[in-house]
């Protein structure tokens, strides 16, 4: 394994931001004037002071922080807004000494640009080359774990499938068996320690950069004594919680009024990760009503002509964080009046479907009004279907994470659909199935992950015969 000398390597790309500083101002200059070094006072003083705020502000922006283990974007986006402050603070620099009329704006814009794109691109093939290096074995932090087998096994899969992360673990302490055998079992090819006193040692004797604590909340009194027997090593220890029998997603911890707090149940994805979700969604919806306005026609008319009553039914469905909501669809059921809070689903040979309705609800022609929903913000192209509120009421008690579905806006189409589960469902089983894919996709959600199931409802079809 290889070495970085963390301070130098610092030191160094300081250095190499100052000089892409410079480098971006000198290029905009020959772009702007064809003369790359005939630079005005103003605009080397501008050029001297991004050079000194980059070495002041970047380090209190973390940007020379260590990458391991993170993504890339999020650190690209901190890189951008430290830059962006750099670049605001020359520009009030500017206007405070009333120099700003002799600063060429299209210089100044095009020095912003290649500079920042310059220090962004950087950061971007270090991330590729380190990847690179680090899969190849090289530039690793060797790690310790200290739990139970079962949530060690999860941390070395996720380990095993990110060997670019740079993490090697080396050992492991199971803090589920009672003994002093410092060679107990072995879990994989890994040797698994009992004993606190050879864990320390073999840690010390073995430089281990890191201990992860992989314990449960309840394991106050371990993180302790691990946190008193490596009170005066130079080694990183690392609380992992597991809290699987907690909660279902979104483990991240938050700042409140000055506490750090770990969130168990909250909404999954803040904001601007829902952007290109948000996006899609508008755009989609309204090519599709402009594209089916046809269907949507012909579908209105067949209604009316083949049972009377209004073209579209309207029922109130709980959207994201259980707003409740009202669901349009085509109508393909004959009038008829439930019981107050009773909702009977529809069965096979159904006398209340009518034929025009049994071929909507198959081919799912009659939810094709719930892109109004989506156009209106009420729900999404892709994510958890919502169910009537009654049956919401049956199962949230039956099913264990039930209505945690509602944590983002319901869907069209979800994982759920296009692996096979829609329609009625009339056993408990069927609804944890459902559940279980609704849970999958939340935790796993990217917007390729909703364009892929967009992709295999489209070419696959949404037609199902569950649906009656």
């Amino acid at each position: 394994m290889i070495g970085i000398d963390l301070p130098m390597f610092r030191t160094t790309v300081r250095c190499i931001d100052a000089l892409f500083v410079i480098a971006g101002c000198l290029l905009a200059h020959w772009m702007r004037f064809s003369t790359p070094f005939a630079l005005a006072d103003t605009e080397r003083l501008l050029i001297a002071f991004n050079c000194v705020l980059v070495l002041l502000l970047f380090p209190g922006f973390g940007v020379y922080e260590t990458w391991r283990g993170r993504a890339l974007a999020p650190v690209l986006a901190r890189i951008g807004a430290a830059w962006l402050v750099v670049v605001a603070t020359a520009l009030v620099l500017a206007f405070t000494l009333h120099r700003m009329d002799a600063v060429s704006r299209l210089w100044f814009g095009y020095s912003t640009l290649i500079s920042g794109a310059l220090i962004i691109a950087t950061r971007c093939i270090m991330h590729v080359v380190l990847r690179s290096v680090r899969r190849r074995g090289m530039n690793m932090r060797t790690v310790a774990i200290v739990g139970a087998p079962g949530f060690a096994r999860t941390l070395l899969a996720h380990l095993e499938h990110a060997p670019q992360a740079g993490f090697k673990p080396v050992c492991l302490f199971d803090t589920s068996v009672s003994g002093h055998d410092a060679y107990g079992a072995r879990l994989t090819s890994l040797p698994v320690l009992t004993d606190l006193t050879a864990f320390a040692a073999r840690v010390r004797d073995e430089h281990v950069n890191e201990v992860w604590l992989a314990l449960p909340l309840s394991e106050e009194r371990t993180i302790y004594r691990f946190t008193r027997t490596f009170r005066h090593d130079f080694v990183n220890l690392r609380f992992i919680p597991d809290v699987r029998s907690l909660s279902l997603f979104n483990h991240a911890i938050d700042d409140v009024v000055g506490l750090p707090t770990l969130n168990l149940s909250t909404t999954p994805l803040s904001p601007p990760q829902m952007w290109p979700k948000l996006m899609f969604d508008r755009l989609f919806a309204a090519l599709a009503l402009v594209a089916l306005a046809p269907v949507f026609v012909v579908l209105a008319i067949g209604i009316k002509l083949t049972s009377p009553g209004p073209v579209f039914f309207r029922q109130i469905r709980k959207g994201v964080d259980g707003q409740p909501f009202g669901i349009y669809k085509f109508r393909s059921m004959t009038v008829h009046q439930e019981a107050h809070g009773q909702i009977t689903q529809a069965t096979r040979n159904d006398s209340r479907v009518t034929k025009l309705g049994s071929f909507m609800r198959r081919t799912s022609l009659d939810e094709l009004p719930q892109f109004l929903n989506v156009l209106l913000g009420q729900m999404s192209v892709v994510g958890p279907r919502p169910h009537a509120v009654e049956h919401d009421d049956l199962y949230k008690d039956q099913v264990y994470g039930y209505m945690h579905r509602y944590r983002i806006k319901p869907g069209i189409t979800g994982w759920a659909q296009v692996n096979g589960y829609r329609g009625a469902t009339t056993k408990v089983e069927k609804m944890e199935a459902r559940v279980k894919f609704d849970l999958f996709y939340i935790h796993n959600w990217s917007f390729w992950f909703d364009m892929k199931i967009v992709f295999i409802t489209v070419f696959k079809g949404f037609v199902g015969r569950n649906a009656f």
